[in-house]
């Protein structure tokens, strides 16, 4: 229940140990539903093909939520943090909405312990956060920064200690000002000390943290930081020297992997976060599908093929031509490095259509009339769920997938009584959750999803203004309300199923 006078959700019902570790703050929130939820082990049996037909997922699947570090933290001088680039860029006039920027975001660096214990309310299983780089590595290389790593290990105990387990990002696209001052990601060097900076974290962390990975969403990157300068850097690079700065990101990913490899515990698990286009058939027959198919091989060809194969595609190469990057056979080789998962962040379709021409294929423009949440780019498309991690198990035989983000934009305004009834998200959810049922019972080797996102946050270039959390943060005095999806998705994790 929320009690208005307080401002906030109080949760009750915990075990002693999660209070012992949370201390006080264990007894300022209130269970919604009233009851814990004990968690599961977190090891994985794969449904056979065709073998899952019930309503309900795998008995081991892990429900989560993502975040990333500097979209929630705040404290962006705290500790001996050094500046990132989104610092620069959204302390720059006219480059977030309203003038927005995250030097104080959701408070999660003073907050982590209420946002875990609403966690643990809520029977989540799994949560994907990020390692800021500059926490660690002020200026990108040196000696590293004690503080800042202490801060992570004091948020693994946590998230252990609440039965949660914890999915570790190395980064989320917030590279130190320094390194940018040096070239950044169009420097070659950049990607050894991000290699250097994965050993040293992954040192540090894998005796708790299993999971690992490397990047997330390069592909967007790129497009967004480095071709429209609509997000940090804020560059408008085109040529070979766009096509230089998606390859040293790879190449980057690849030596990172490596590095994990190295320095890692036994049972460490390696993998990255992708925002591959969502190739979808336009309708489900052969034809369309076959195109699908080769769409989403190469569309994808400059970050998830390439990370799969070890090699760019002949269509890559040729559309590029003379703008093509430099690259060695060495160079291939270590972008392939063997994952143990591959992490999809799936959100609208780019939907395929059969066509004459050389690729087969053609991507099918959506009219003004398409159905979309908040966000103007986030297209209501469920079945690029079921196609995006279908296509990607069969084209490339993946071990493990995990939907690493997956949510919806909202308007998220609190009623008369102070809750937020987000049905528009429920339904977003329920009808992507819907699809993942499917591609599950289909085989599809899904070992986990984690909603976007656990609080509302800085969304990047739009600022505050477009919520994705299924926790409503006012973020004048920090207050955390769990919204409607919240319950929801409370309601799923407990039974196991789409309510």
């Amino acid at each position: 229940m929320y009690d208005i006078t307080q401002g906030t959700y109080l949760y009750r019902g915990f075990s002693s140990d999660l209070e012992k570790t949370l201390g006080s703050e264990a007894h300022s929130l209130v269970n919604v539903s009233g009851k814990s939820v004990v968690s599961r082990s977190s090891s994985k049996t794969m449904p056979t093909r065709g073998s899952l037909r019930s309503e309900y997922f795998p008995e081991n699947f892990l429900w989560g939520c993502a975040t990333s570090a500097y979209q929630i933290e705040g404290a962006v001088t705290d500790d001996g943090r050094g500046p990132s680039i989104w610092d620069v860029f959204s302390h720059t006039t006219g480059k977030t909405r309203s003038g927005h920027n995250a030097d104080v975001a959701a408070d999660y660096y003073h907050r982590y312990r209420e946002d875990i214990l609403l966690m643990k309310g809520l029977g989540v299983k799994a949560f994907r956060f990020s390692i800021a780089w500059s926490r660690i590595f002020p200026n990108g290389t040196g000696v590293p920064n004690v503080r800042g790593m202490d801060f992570y290990q004091r948020v693994v105990d946590t998230l252990l200690s609440a039965g949660i387990e914890p999915f570790c990002t190395l980064y989320h696209w917030d590279l130190q000002q320094a390194l940018q001052e040096h070239g950044g990601w169009e420097n070659r060097d950049t990607t050894n000390m991000f290699a250097d900076y994965a050993a040293y974290v992954v040192h540090k962390l894998s005796d708790k943290v299993k999971y690992f990975l490397t990047m997330n969403e390069m592909r967007l990157l790129v497009e967004q930081g480095y071709r429209l300068g609509l997000h940090a850097p804020g560059l408008r690079l085109s040529g070979r020297r766009l096509a230089q700065v998606s390859h040293f990101l790879a190449l980057a990913h690849g030596l990172a992997a490596r590095a994990i490899r190295a320095q890692s515990r036994s049972g460490t698990h390696v993998g990255l976060a992708d925002l591959p286009t969502a190739a979808t058939p336009v309708f489900e027959s052969a034809e369309q599908i076959a195109a699908a198919r080769t769409a989403m091989r190469e569309e994808n060809a400059s970050c998830l093929t390439l990370v799969l194969e070890g090699r760019y595609t002949d269509l890559y190469l040729e559309r590029l031509g003379a703008n093509a990057p430099h690259f060695t056979q060495a160079d291939l080789d270590i972008i392939r490095t063997p994952l143990d998962f591959v992490g999809l962040n799936v959100y609208c379709p780019t939907y395929v259509c059969a066509d004459e021409s050389d690729g087969g294929y053609s991507i099918v423009s959506m009219g003004t009339s398409f159905p979309r949440m908040l966000s103007h780019w986030l297209h209501i498309g469920p079945e690029a769920l079921y196609w995006t991690t279908k296509l990607v198990s069969e084209l490339w035989n993946t071990n493990v997938l995990y939907v690493t983000e997956n949510g919806a934009s909202c308007l998220d305004e609190p009623s008369a009584d102070g809750y937020i009834y987000d049905v528009d998200r429920i339904m977003f959810l329920r009808c992507y959750l819907t699809q993942l049922q499917r591609a599950v019972a289909d085989g599809v080797p899904i070992g986990g999803y984690f909603v976007w996102s656990l609080l509302d946050n800085f969304e990047w270039a739009d600022g505050y203004e477009r919520r994705f959390g299924i926790v409503y943060v006012n973020f004048a005095t920090q207050k955390r309300i769990p919204k409607l999806s919240a319950e929801f998705y409370r309601e799923v994790i407990k039974q196991n199923r789409i309510v």
